[in-house]
């Protein structure tokens, strides 16, 4: 199915060329999706996600990483008019939360199975969103990994040196024991210590990138909960558990979910954990309230990396971030990729 669907994209030139663009050393591509051309479930948000897209392709482009929107025919024009060529290519995809049905762990990209609860229920569906994916892989000629484990992206937070934090959804899905599911987490050799916590929110997504991000090594930011100080507790304990020498940041949660797009997905409003972290660079939410400033000073102090504030207020009450938002691709792949769209 997922290179006929490409070979049906291809075919009838809705992959079509862009300008070369080239990945520096230490910078990384990040790949974002525009919503399926007549999609009506985003009907009455396309403009905020727009307008997302264009701040937050501009932030990455002015501190040193590259994008690249994927988009259908119809809003391809509009992209490339505010962002020009050759940061937009005509590549449809199925939905715009690129993290969870891409490749997982950026040292060792590994395509796990896309969850139903990704598509709110529906395994097809989530089958058919990741197949286009990875049938454009395929064509670019990427090199990754593939399982049959169910996972999202989203649920995968590691720190590019062997640490990882995954909840405990991961195993219940596989039928793992926790003892299972780190074993084959760790069989590649990248991965060295797994910790695995609970969500916040039991049921649909439980994914760990709204609880915590690590933004150094071996080094995390992890919401506050004051409301809940039994599960903050428990929530520092499974980390320390897991990671040896973990250092942990709590950071300032103002979380809202007054505004919900989805009942089934939540909000992501004042969670600056779903943050996106890349070789140099950690691009934090920012929802345009007075605790953007603190959270911001607070990441600062938790890191090397530069932080990037970038405004998220438009698409958080769709259960998401930039970090949701993100595929984010290195090395030969970026490379070839970014020569697949060319062509």
């Amino acid at each position: 199915m997922k290179n006929l669907v490409m070979g049906l994209l291809v075919a009838a030139g809705l992959v079509i060329s862009v300008p070369s663009m080239s990945v520096s050393l230490g910078a990384e591509l990040i790949v974002l999706a525009a919503p399926e051309d007549g999609d009506p479930y985003y009907t009455d948000v396309l403009d905020d996600i727009f307008d997302f897209h264009i701040a937050f392709a501009r932030r990455i482009e002015e501190h040193g990483d590259r994008v690249l929107v994927l988009t259908g025919p119809d809003a391809y024009g509009d992209y490339v008019e505010a962002l020009g060529e050759d940061r937009v290519a005509i590549a449809p995809m199925l939905d715009i939360w690129m993290r969870d049905f891409s490749p997982s762990v950026a040292t060792s990209p590994t395509l796990f199975r896309y969850t139903a609860a990704g598509q709110g229920g529906d395994q097809l569906a989530s089958d058919e969103v990741a197949g286009v994916l990875a049938g454009l892989m395929a064509e670019a000629g990427l090199t990754f990994g593939q399982t049959d484990l169910l996972n999202d992206g989203g649920n995968i937070v590691d720190d590019d040196a062997g640490n990882l934090v995954i909840s405990r959804k991961f195993p219940r899905d596989n039928g793992l024991s926790e003892q299972e599911a780190r074993r084959k987490l760790t069989s590649s050799g990248d991965i060295r210590n797994v910790a695995f916590i609970e969500a916040d929110e039991q049921g649909g997504l439980e994914h760990a990138d709204g609880v915590v991000s690590f933004v150094d090594t071996n080094t995390l930011i992890i919401n506050t909960y004051p409301e809940d100080p039994d599960y903050a507790r428990a929530l520092k304990d499974d980390l320390r558990r897991g990671l040896p020498g973990v250092k942990i940041h709590e950071v300032v949660t103002p979380y809202d979910g007054s505004a919900i797009y989805d009942e089934r997905f939540g909000s992501a409003c004042g969670l600056y954990t779903n943050a996106l972290v890349t070789h140099e660079r950690v691009y934090l939410p920012q929802f345009g309230i007075k605790e953007d400033a603190i959270a911001l000073r607070q990441v600062q102090a938790a890191t090397m990396r530069k932080v990037v504030p970038v405004p998220t207020g438009g698409i958080c009450h769709m259960g998401g971030g930039v970090r949701c938002m993100s595929w984010q691709v290195r090395g030969e792949n970026a490379a070839r990729l970014l020569e697949y769209v060319a062509r």
